[in-house]
């Protein structure tokens, strides 16, 4: 039987994706849900597995090409792993439409190649297990295309020293972006044209939290068996902030005004391949024990690549710490649709007058980029005094005030 391995079908914020590794081959034998090929959408990279045991028959796309959902990537031969569990040591057999050639060529590229008058066997393939890509035909047809040097025509003269174009350590590498790292141009580029941002600044003085950390820290990691770290004083205080100033929670819909009545805050991540925000859902119900659970656990599937869609779509407010680089100061950029953004920054000890006299604390500048279409200067002020308001006294958090 003849088992197709199609594109999963992928919600309605993504509507294609990029074909990363193919880690198996026409003729390779695969098991019920191994890993056949990556598929890297605007958000994450997905897994296709094999849904049923058996042999790579054919394979439709190359490494590079774009698909949508439902597309039929190869097929999978389940008799060849029925022969094998019988003991048959026959190899298994290829295709007889499918030559060594033809399996390295996806439709888009073997139209290329049509258009162009090509064979297969003209170009050489850069991708994996020699498959080749759109780039190599392009590269392929712009060496077709240089003039070629006639045999008779006599030797130039050489240029002068000081014409000569130096090439060693002066490379150029031209790298097509990452199907995530066009998505982020394409979302920073909207921020920046539809969106009024504005960015004000406070600072906080984190001592008395650092001392509640310091005088509980053993207790929470023994009762909740994970360290009590800043972002879930952060995600605290910032709900908190967003249940007095609604706006800031809010989105602009064409003319409408949104206004949600639940709390998802993305956590800004840094990743191999990019910045991702994953949300945490109805971060107000959660415990200080569930937020720094969640956030560890998220940070570590982000940096192995395995979140979800679903965790990485929507949310109505983030947090980014730049700190955690050695930032002192920035003006973080809105994540659309969101009108806000709260920014955190490295601690310094620093000077400061308390009671009169100058002591040395730890410092934090914090940073609100916020969209002044629907939220007001002052709103967005005292949504900041707020949150140092709250860093700066913990104890407000459960007297509510």
């Amino acid at each position: 039987m003849q088992v197709e391995i199609k594109v999963p079908q992928l919600p309605e914020s993504v509507t294609e994706g990029t074909l990363g590794d193919w880690h198996k081959q026409v003729g390779d034998m695969v098991a019920v849900d191994e890993n056949i090929v990556d598929l890297e959408t605007d958000k994450v990279v997905l897994e296709i597995v094999a849904s049923k045991a058996g042999a790579i028959e054919s394979i439709a796309f190359a490494s590079g090409d774009t698909v949508k959902s439902g597309d039929v990537l190869g097929v999978i031969n389940t008799e060849a792993a029925a022969a094998s569990a019988a003991g048959d040591a026959g190899p298994v057999a290829e295709p007889v439409a499918e030559d060594s050639a033809s399996a390295r060529v996806s439709p888009a590229v073997r139209k290329m190649l049509n258009e162009n008058d090509l064979n297969v066997d003209d170009v050489q393939g850069t991708g994996k297990k020699g498959a080749i890509l759109k780039a190599d035909v392009e590269q392929h047809l712009q060496h077709q295309s240089a003039p070629a040097a006639s045999v008779a025509a006599p030797a130039p003269a050489p240029a002068p020293p000081a014409a000569a174009i130096p090439t060693a350590g002066r490379n150029d590498r031209r790298v097509p972006m990452s199907r995530l790292r066009a998505k982020i141009a394409e979302r920073l580029k909207q921020a920046q044209n539809t969106a009024a941002m504005l960015t004000t600044f406070n600072e906080v003085n984190l001592k008395p939290l650092m001392d509640t950390r310091a005088a509980y820290r053993d207790a929470f990691e023994k009762a909740h068996g994970v360290k009590l770290g800043m972002m879930s004083f952060f995600t605290a205080a910032s709900v908190e902030a967003l249940k007095r100033f609604p706006a800031v929670n809010a989105s602009v819909d064409g003319s409408d005004i949104v206004y949600h009545d639940y709390f998802d805050i993305g956590i800004a991540v840094s990743s191999e391949r990019g910045l991702v925000v994953p949300i945490l859902r109805d971060a107000d119900q959660m415990s200080y024990a569930e937020i720094e659970q969640s956030i560890r656990d998220m940070g570590m599937r982000a940096r192995d690549g395995k979140l979800g869609i679903e965790e990485l779509t929507g949310g109505t407010f983030s947090i980014t710490n730049g700190g955690i680089f050695g930032s002192m100061l920035s003006t973080p950029i809105l994540n659309p649709p969101q009108s806000a953004i709260l920014g955190m920054h490295s601690i310094q000890q620093r000077a400061v007058v308390i009671d009169g006299e100058i002591v040395a604390r730890p410092m934090m500048y914090l940073a609100l980029s916020y969209d002044h279409r629907i939220v007001d200067g002052k709103d967005a002020v005292q949504f900041l005094v707020t949150i140092k308001n709250v860093l700066e006294d913990p104890a407000r958090l459960l007297l509510g005030v």
